[in-house]
């Protein structure tokens, strides 16, 4: 199939937009992770978030992709794990669709593949992000994880972690797998998700509940009704989903199980509802997650602000991606600061490994020095 304008100028807009964000909007700031990570991120999350917000105007006001949200909704700020099926590999990029307008997408971290983090523009954004990257080695990634959520404890930034249990994307391939997996362990098989991991979700779960930094879990059921864009070779083809619907069921952190054991099998549980509801909801006609198409919990923002967010972002970011390379092309002192800015990118990448490692380094520098002050404070009071 050829190459589609209208997905190359998606993808290449998306592309720069980080790049040059990450370059000239987040560079400047990184300093102040030095004196303050709590500051930094902060102002960093507020950052990223403007771009997020980029997706959802090239989807909704470009391409005129339809979103339909059902269910519980979002109490707008609270601390939450969203879990979701994962049924492209683009399903975390479209959920801004909906966080957009049931939350705000500052408080969005995802859990995702630490590949990812060395691709430049995206990857250095994410780091910045402070998202969490793992090796899918679960002894090493849970000493991660734990370093993780506890920063995000301690600095009490409010956290909405987005988690697929399922791990990957569904594929022929990977159905394949979960269905072994099933005839192994005397469980169903599934046609439309996969079977979930959940050792990463109940320790993230409990930890987060350990810290106080936990209000709710968030199940979301994601669906495509017309076209499934699978992966972003097929954004480049110009395939686009038309309508993109998603169903969520919130459950507040004191309905959760309290032991890991039945936190796993309430996950288990979650999945198994999942498949009934993705095979009542492709078997309808009209295919719909509700009838009656109405949150319960209605969107914290209206219609009309979520449309000039978005037109506001088109216009920003375009005038911004313009302003960049006219100024690489006319200025010498701009290209000396983008060609510094990209190798401190690359060269962290080589010494420390991301920046989210950087992050957490100086906030346990910054904690020893806080925990040093304030015992020096005790002895001296102990000694008059």
């Amino acid at each position: 199939m050829a190459l589609s304008a209208r997905g190359l100028y998606f993808v290449v807009t998306l592309f720069l937009g980080s790049f040059f964000g990450s370059v000239f909007m987040l560079g400047p700031v990184l300093p102040l992770m030095l004196l303050s990570p709590a500051w930094y991120r902060w102002i960093t999350d507020r950052i990223v978030a403007t771009w997020l917000t980029l997706p959802v105007s090239l989807l909704e006001l470009v391409f005129g992709v339809k979103v339909v949200i059902t269910g519980d909704g979002f109490i707008p700020g609270e601390r939450s794990v969203i879990i979701m099926n994962h049924r492209t590999r683009l399903d975390w990029m479209f959920l801004w669709c909906c966080l957009l307008r049931y939350s705000y997408l500052r408080l969005e971290k995802i859990c995702l593949k630490a590949a990812l983090k060395a691709v430049p523009g995206f990857g250095w954004a994410m780091q910045v992000a402070c998202f969490v990257f793992i090796q899918r080695r679960w002894e090493q990634d849970k000493k991660h994880l734990e370093s993780m959520l506890d920063y995000f404890c301690d600095i009490r930034e409010p956290l909405q972690l987005l988690l697929f249990p399922e791990g990957t994307d569904l594929t022929e391939n990977t159905r394949a797998r979960s269905d072994s997996f099933a005839a192994q362990n005397n469980l169903p098989k599934f046609e439309y998700v996969l079977h979930p991991r959940t050792t990463g979700f109940t320790f993230i779960v409990d930890r987060l509940r350990k810290g106080d930094n936990l209000d709710a879990v968030h199940d979301i059921t994601v669906a495509y009704p017309k076209n499934i864009p699978q992966t972003e070779r097929h954004l480049i083809l110009g395939l686009f989903p038309r309508e993109i619907h998603f169903h969520v069921r919130r459950y507040p952190v004191d309905s959760l199980p309290p032991s890991s054991s039945d936190l796993e099998s309430w996950c288990r549980e979650r999945w198994a509802e999942k498949e009934v509801r993705l095979r009542d909801f492709y078997s309808s006609q009209p295919r719909a997650f509700d009838r009656d198409g109405v949150a319960r919990v209605p969107p914290c923002k209206s219609e009309l602000r979520v449309a000039l967010i978005k037109a506001a972002s088109l216009l920003y970011w375009s005038s911004f991606i313009a302003l960049c390379l006219t100024g690489l092309w006319m200025w010498a002192p701009f290209r000396l600061y983008f060609f510094v800015m990209v190798g401190v990118y690359m060269a962290q990448q080589k010494l420390i490994g991301g920046l989210e490692l950087f992050e957490l380094t100086c906030h346990r520098y910054w904690k020893s020095m806080a925990a040093d002050v304030s015992e020096n404070k005790v002895l001296d009071g102990k000694m008059q």
